[in-house]
């Protein structure tokens, strides 16, 4: 499987963690379109089907990607996802 670039990675999940914090819902009640998208693109990102197993992916890819013995472990809160599948 291909790796995705730290700094590819975490902007897309800063991407996705703003978009889930201040887009308005779809009509059904499910991630607005920009959310959607960022959702699809972390699993293809990630090699996964579903958001939630592509954030959890993205957290221990960034975590790895850490700098020993820096400061920051970890690739820091994530998003709770919105729930949909890729």
């Amino acid at each position: 499987m291909l790796m995705p670039h730290p700094a590819v990675l975490r902007a897309l999940v800063d991407r996705y963690e703003a978009a889930t914090a201040s887009e308005p819902l779809d009509a059904a009640g499910g991630p607005g379109p920009e959310a959607r998208d960022l959702e699809y693109t972390l699993c293809v990102s990630t090699g996964t089907r579903d958001v939630r197993a592509a954030l959890e992916t993205a957290r221990r890819l960034l975590a790895a990607s850490a700098p020993a013995g820096s400061a920051a472990t970890g690739p820091g809160p994530l998003a709770e996802p919105a729930g949909a599948a890729c």
